[in-house]
């Protein structure tokens, strides 16, 4: 990417606050005055409501956006299907859920040309797209921009870059996201992804289920975990340009294409909640013990996606950001345990503080529910022995994808050169202590 789509995307203005009505125009007198859907919409656009929730939805969960457009979207040709490339879709039924701890090493090197929907990667998932529930975890790994504009109609992506940095440009403006930070695209939300280094790596989730919102603080208190104005949403910006442009839409998990005679990314102002947003994770409020014990991971929830039953979500996406630990008495790193949820866990840098070695940024590990995990061996003996004193934890950047569903791997997954053959044998060596008392 040149120089000057790196200079345009440390130079974007931005909106404050997840789920926030905000309101934005790239052109003076472009957003109508008192109506939505005037007789004639200011400077000849079009009005057009663009919903991620059905229109009958609690106000406090109902996501929707105008966009007034240079055309409508609905001008355009006929899509046909197209490959799926390595991208899967639930319900995933090739394989069946697999009990066993899972890890993979970084996606292999992509070929020359190769843009980031040509380099999504399904590691597996849950539920079924088309009934709006679940989730999938991808991966990407790509080395060229994106010409064409995608979509997705089965779910909302949340994108997590490891190796270089992304310019997204939406229909509601540009997103400038590095490693570090995270992207939210709504659900239907036409984006191009542009590359602002050589390559590009992270980690995708694709919420097929009801929005991420920020987590109810609870006995926390009004403070605390992610804060909502540190989300933040473009300012509007347009293209106006006219001649082919191939648009890819995912529906029902198949990709379908259509070459439009202008950019779909016309949209000259828009107000709203249905929008997409950056946060940087070292904006994460962290919330620990300072006394004795180690909390559960849940206080690192960043965003989750509620489900029928409060409390467990169909997805939560939690950080380990940087924070102190102080405890006293207590085993720091966290503790061995089998949970009702699934986890799949990456890096985004550094290392992690449950595991000596083998997992590495842009490689990720299952522990499906119910599997026992823990620290490693080499971790478990010197956490044991360590000296209690203040210690600031600043050498990494871990987060998860917890989810109420076993993560079921596609076969490219389960089959994988780079996953970890022997991952089990990180817990060999864990000695008997166990002496009774006499």
């Amino acid at each position: 990417m040149s120089g000057d789509a790196r200079k345009t995307a440390e130079g974007l203005s931005y909106l404050s606050g997840f789920g926030n009505e905000h309101s934005s125009e790239a052109v003076p007198g472009a957003l109508p005055e008192g109506r939505n859907s005037p007789q004639r919409a200011p400077l000849g656009l079009y009005a057009e409501q663009l919903s991620g929730s059905a229109f009958t939805e609690p106000r406090a969960h109902n996501r929707r956006s105008w966009l007034y457009r240079i055309r409508p979207s609905a001008q355009h040709p006929a899509f046909i299907r197209t490959g799926n490339g390595a991208i899967r879709t639930a319900p995933f039924t090739e394989t069946v859920p697999d009990p066993n701890r899972l890890r993979w090493n970084p996606l292999p090197d992509p070929a020359p040309g190769t843009d980031f929907l040509a380099g999504l990667w399904t590691l597996g998932g849950n539920g079924d797209a088309a009934q709006r529930a679940g989730m999938a975890v991808h991966l990407y790994h790509a080395n060229a921009s994106m010409e064409r504009v995608f979509s997705d109609a089965d779910g909302e992506l949340l994108i997590v870059p490891e190796r270089g940095g992304l310019l997204l440009r939406t229909e509601f403006g540009l997103l400038h996201v590095e490693p570090g930070h995270i992207a939210l695209i709504p659900r239907g939300v036409r984006f191009r992804v542009e590359l602002l280094d050589d390559s590009a790596r992270g980690y995708v989730c694709e919420n097929y289920g009801a929005p991420f919102q920020l987590p109810d603080l609870g006995p926390i208190g009004a403070n605390g975990l992610a804060n909502a104005r540190d989300f933040r949403a473009p300012v509007a910006a347009y293209e106006e340009s006219e001649g082919p442009v191939e648009v890819v839409n995912k529906f029902c998990g198949n990709l379908w294409t259509a070459t439009y005679d202008h950019s779909p990314l016309d949209v000259v102002a828009w107000h709203g909640n249905h929008v997409p947003y950056v946060y940087d994770l070292r904006r994460f409020n962290v919330i620990g013990t300072i006394s004795y014990d180690h909390p559960d991971p849940s206080i690192f929830t960043v965003l989750t996606s509620p489900s029928d039953t409060p409390g467990l979500a169909g997805v939560d996406f939690v950080v380990f950001a940087p924070r102190w630990l102080v405890g006293e008495d207590t085993f720091r790193p966290p503790y061995f345990h089998r949970n009702v949820m699934s986890e799949y866990m990456g890096l985004v840098e550094g290392a992690y503080d449950a595991k000596a070695e083998g997992f590495v940024p842009g490689g990720g590990s299952l522990h499906n529910m119910m599997s026992a995990h823990g620290p490693d061996r080499e971790t478990f003996d010197r956490a044991s022995a360590a000296e209690l004193k203040p210690q600031k934890i600043d050498d990494g950047l871990a987060f998860m994808f917890e989810t109420r569903w076993p993560v079921t791997l596609t076969p490219q997954a389960a089959g994988a050169e780079h996953l970890q053959r022997r991952y089990d044998d990180v817990w060999d060596g864990l000695e008997r202590h166990f002496r009774p008392l006499r």
